[in-house]
Protein backbone atom coordinates (compact mmCIF):
# COMPACT_ATOMS: atom_id res chain seq x y z
CA UNK A 1 0.00 0.00 0.00
CA UNK A 2 1.52 3.16 -1.13
CA UNK A 3 1.98 5.94 1.46
CA UNK A 4 -0.40 8.56 0.02
CA UNK A 5 -3.24 5.59 -0.44
CA UNK A 6 -2.26 4.46 3.48
CA UNK A 7 -2.62 7.93 5.14
CA UNK A 8 -6.37 8.33 2.84
CA UNK A 9 -7.33 5.15 4.54
CA UNK A 10 -6.37 6.37 8.01
CA UNK A 11 -8.35 9.87 7.64
CA UNK A 12 -11.11 7.32 6.20
CA UNK A 13 -11.61 5.66 9.50
CA UNK A 14 -12.13 8.59 11.20
CA UNK A 15 -14.06 10.17 9.02
CA UNK A 16 -16.36 7.11 9.44
CA UNK A 17 -16.19 7.08 13.37
CA UNK A 18 -17.12 10.47 13.40
CA UNK A 19 -20.21 9.51 10.97
CA UNK A 20 -21.38 7.02 13.61
CA UNK A 21 -21.20 9.41 16.33
CA UNK A 22 -23.95 11.32 14.68
CA UNK A 23 -25.89 8.63 13.74
CA UNK A 24 -25.88 7.98 17.49
CA UNK A 25 -26.28 11.49 18.53
CA UNK A 26 -29.66 11.26 16.78
CA UNK A 27 -30.47 8.54 18.45
CA UNK A 28 -29.86 9.79 22.21
CA UNK A 29 -31.90 12.92 20.78
CA UNK A 30 -34.46 10.86 19.62
CA UNK A 31 -34.75 8.76 23.23
CA UNK A 32 -34.85 11.64 24.93
CA UNK A 33 -37.68 13.15 22.71
CA UNK A 34 -39.28 10.25 22.75
CA UNK A 35 -39.21 9.99 26.90
CA UNK A 36 -40.52 13.87 27.04
CA UNK A 37 -43.21 13.58 24.34
CA UNK A 38 -43.73 10.21 24.62
CA UNK A 39 -44.24 9.68 21.26
CA UNK A 40 -44.04 5.91 20.28
CA UNK A 41 -43.34 6.67 16.49
CA UNK A 42 -40.40 7.80 17.57
CA UNK A 43 -39.45 5.06 19.71
CA UNK A 44 -39.72 3.08 17.17
CA UNK A 45 -37.59 5.28 15.19
CA UNK A 46 -34.60 5.04 17.99
CA UNK A 47 -35.08 1.48 17.85
CA UNK A 48 -34.49 1.05 14.18
CA UNK A 49 -31.43 3.00 14.32
CA UNK A 50 -29.31 0.38 16.23
CA UNK A 51 -29.02 -1.88 12.87
CA UNK A 52 -27.34 1.04 11.02
CA UNK A 53 -25.31 2.05 13.97
CA UNK A 54 -24.24 -1.93 14.29
CA UNK A 55 -23.59 -2.02 10.38
CA UNK A 56 -21.14 0.85 10.92
CA UNK A 57 -19.21 -0.66 13.86
CA UNK A 58 -18.71 -3.66 11.61
CA UNK A 59 -17.91 -2.20 8.64
CA UNK A 60 -14.83 0.35 10.34
CA UNK A 61 -14.09 -2.85 12.27
CA UNK A 62 -13.44 -4.62 8.64
CA UNK A 63 -11.48 -1.76 7.82
CA UNK A 64 -9.48 -1.64 10.60
CA UNK A 65 -8.85 -5.34 9.81
CA UNK A 66 -7.99 -4.90 6.09
CA UNK A 67 -6.22 -1.96 7.12
CA UNK A 68 -3.73 -3.89 9.45
CA UNK A 69 -3.48 -7.12 6.82
CA UNK A 70 -1.99 -4.66 4.27
CA UNK A 71 -0.01 -2.35 6.53
CA UNK A 72 1.69 -2.73 9.88
CA UNK A 73 0.97 0.81 11.82
CA UNK A 74 3.55 2.38 14.05
CA UNK A 75 3.24 4.90 16.54
CA UNK A 76 1.37 7.32 16.31
CA UNK A 77 -0.87 5.77 13.25
CA UNK A 78 -1.25 2.61 15.89
CA UNK A 79 -2.46 4.74 18.61
CA UNK A 80 -4.93 6.15 16.14
CA UNK A 81 -6.20 2.59 14.22
CA UNK A 82 -7.00 1.66 18.53
CA UNK A 83 -8.52 4.90 19.31
CA UNK A 84 -10.68 4.79 16.26
CA UNK A 85 -11.66 0.76 17.36
CA UNK A 86 -12.43 1.47 21.13
CA UNK A 87 -14.08 4.95 20.57
CA UNK A 88 -16.42 3.12 18.14
CA UNK A 89 -17.30 0.01 19.96
CA UNK A 90 -18.76 3.01 22.89
CA UNK A 91 -20.09 4.81 20.45
CA UNK A 92 -22.35 1.19 19.66
CA UNK A 93 -22.96 0.80 22.97
CA UNK A 94 -24.24 4.30 23.63
CA UNK A 95 -26.64 3.51 20.69
CA UNK A 96 -27.94 0.25 22.91
CA UNK A 97 -28.20 2.44 25.77
CA UNK A 98 -30.55 4.77 23.65
CA UNK A 99 -32.68 1.97 22.27
CA UNK A 100 -33.56 0.54 25.70
CA UNK A 101 -34.91 4.16 26.40
CA UNK A 102 -36.69 4.17 23.81
CA UNK A 103 -37.97 0.36 24.71
CA UNK A 104 -38.50 1.55 28.34
CA UNK A 105 -40.34 4.67 26.66
CA UNK A 106 -42.97 2.83 24.86
CA UNK A 107 -43.44 -0.13 26.75
CA UNK A 108 -44.48 2.65 29.42
CA UNK A 109 -46.32 4.79 27.33
CA UNK A 110 -49.83 4.38 28.70
CA UNK A 111 -48.54 4.43 32.05
CA UNK A 112 -48.87 7.71 34.86
CA UNK A 113 -46.21 9.26 34.78
CA UNK A 114 -44.69 12.09 37.34
CA UNK A 115 -44.14 14.77 35.27
CA UNK A 116 -41.27 16.43 37.13
CA UNK A 117 -39.33 13.13 37.35
CA UNK A 118 -39.58 12.99 33.31
CA UNK A 119 -38.05 16.32 33.24
CA UNK A 120 -35.10 15.21 35.61
CA UNK A 121 -34.38 12.80 33.27
CA UNK A 122 -34.56 15.06 30.07
CA UNK A 123 -32.05 17.43 31.77
CA UNK A 124 -29.65 14.21 31.66
CA UNK A 125 -30.33 13.29 28.83
CA UNK A 126 -29.46 16.96 27.33
CA UNK A 127 -26.28 16.56 29.24
CA UNK A 128 -25.13 13.11 27.94
CA UNK A 129 -25.82 13.94 24.46
CA UNK A 130 -23.38 17.03 24.89
CA UNK A 131 -21.03 14.76 26.59
CA UNK A 132 -21.25 12.89 23.29
CA UNK A 133 -20.72 15.65 21.29
CA UNK A 134 -17.61 17.13 23.51
CA UNK A 135 -16.69 14.06 22.94
CA UNK A 136 -16.62 13.35 19.80
CA UNK A 137 -15.12 17.15 18.66
CA UNK A 138 -12.55 16.58 21.25
CA UNK A 139 -11.14 13.38 19.35
CA UNK A 140 -11.25 15.13 15.85
CA UNK A 141 -9.58 18.33 17.25
CA UNK A 142 -6.69 16.00 19.67
CA UNK A 143 -7.90 18.28 22.65
CA UNK A 144 -7.03 16.59 25.73
CA UNK A 145 -7.82 19.75 28.42
CA UNK A 146 -11.86 19.09 26.53
CA UNK A 147 -11.76 15.52 27.23
CA UNK A 148 -10.87 15.96 30.63
CA UNK A 149 -13.58 18.26 31.07
CA UNK A 150 -15.72 15.74 30.32
CA UNK A 151 -15.67 14.42 34.01
CA UNK A 152 -16.90 17.45 35.07
CA UNK A 153 -20.20 17.14 33.57
CA UNK A 154 -20.33 13.35 34.15
CA UNK A 155 -20.99 14.63 37.72
CA UNK A 156 -23.90 16.35 37.21
CA UNK A 157 -25.07 13.45 35.18
CA UNK A 158 -24.13 10.87 38.15
CA UNK A 159 -25.68 13.45 40.67
CA UNK A 160 -29.19 13.92 38.41
CA UNK A 161 -29.36 9.86 38.81
CA UNK A 162 -28.87 9.60 42.64
CA UNK A 163 -31.85 12.39 42.54
CA UNK A 164 -34.30 9.97 39.89
CA UNK A 165 -33.83 7.23 42.10
CA UNK A 166 -34.44 9.01 45.68
CA UNK A 167 -37.49 10.22 44.23
CA UNK A 168 -38.68 7.10 42.58
CA UNK A 169 -38.27 5.27 46.12
CA UNK A 170 -39.60 8.06 47.59
CA UNK A 171 -42.92 7.46 45.35
CA UNK A 172 -43.22 3.71 45.76
CA UNK A 173 -46.20 3.55 47.92
CA UNK A 174 -48.13 5.80 45.46
CA UNK A 175 -50.65 3.57 44.11
CA UNK A 176 -49.78 2.74 40.31
CA UNK A 177 -46.61 4.25 40.34
CA UNK A 178 -44.24 1.53 40.82
CA UNK A 179 -43.83 -0.01 37.59
CA UNK A 180 -43.50 3.14 35.94
CA UNK A 181 -40.62 4.12 38.83
CA UNK A 182 -38.90 1.30 38.07
CA UNK A 183 -38.92 1.30 34.62
CA UNK A 184 -37.48 5.19 34.83
CA UNK A 185 -34.66 3.95 37.65
CA UNK A 186 -33.41 1.91 34.03
CA UNK A 187 -33.91 4.60 32.13
CA UNK A 188 -31.88 6.88 34.50
CA UNK A 189 -28.97 4.40 34.25
CA UNK A 190 -28.75 3.86 30.58
CA UNK A 191 -28.45 7.53 31.05
CA UNK A 192 -25.90 7.86 33.12
CA UNK A 193 -24.02 5.44 30.74
CA UNK A 194 -23.87 7.12 27.76
CA UNK A 195 -22.10 9.72 29.67
CA UNK A 196 -19.57 7.10 30.88
CA UNK A 197 -19.21 6.30 27.45
CA UNK A 198 -18.65 9.49 26.63
CA UNK A 199 -16.25 9.63 28.96
CA UNK A 200 -14.43 6.52 27.66
CA UNK A 201 -14.30 8.21 24.63
CA UNK A 202 -11.96 11.34 25.92
CA UNK A 203 -10.01 8.77 27.50
CA UNK A 204 -9.11 7.64 23.83
CA UNK A 205 -8.22 10.95 22.91
CA UNK A 206 -6.18 11.47 25.71
CA UNK A 207 -4.25 8.39 24.99
CA UNK A 208 -4.05 9.27 21.21
CA UNK A 209 -2.36 12.49 22.30
CA UNK A 210 0.22 11.16 24.62
CA UNK A 211 0.87 7.40 23.93
CA UNK A 212 -0.39 6.66 27.75
CA UNK A 213 -3.75 5.86 28.94
CA UNK A 214 -5.22 6.69 32.05
CA UNK A 215 -9.26 6.71 33.65
CA UNK A 216 -9.86 9.78 34.21
CA UNK A 217 -11.33 9.29 37.42
CA UNK A 218 -11.15 6.06 39.72
CA UNK A 219 -14.23 3.62 38.61
CA UNK A 220 -14.39 2.50 42.52
CA UNK A 221 -16.16 6.13 43.16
Amino acid sequence: MARVEYQQSLEALEADLQEQGEVVLRAVAGAINALESQDVELCDEVIAFDDEIDDRYHRLERSIGELLAQQAPVATDLRLVLAVLHSSIHLERIGDQSVTVAKLTKLSSALERHTELVEGLCEMGARAAEMVRRALDAFAARDVQGARELVDLDELIDRTNRAVVDKVLAMSATPGMQEWGMRMIVVARCIERIGDNAVDIGEQTEYLVTGEFHEFSDASH
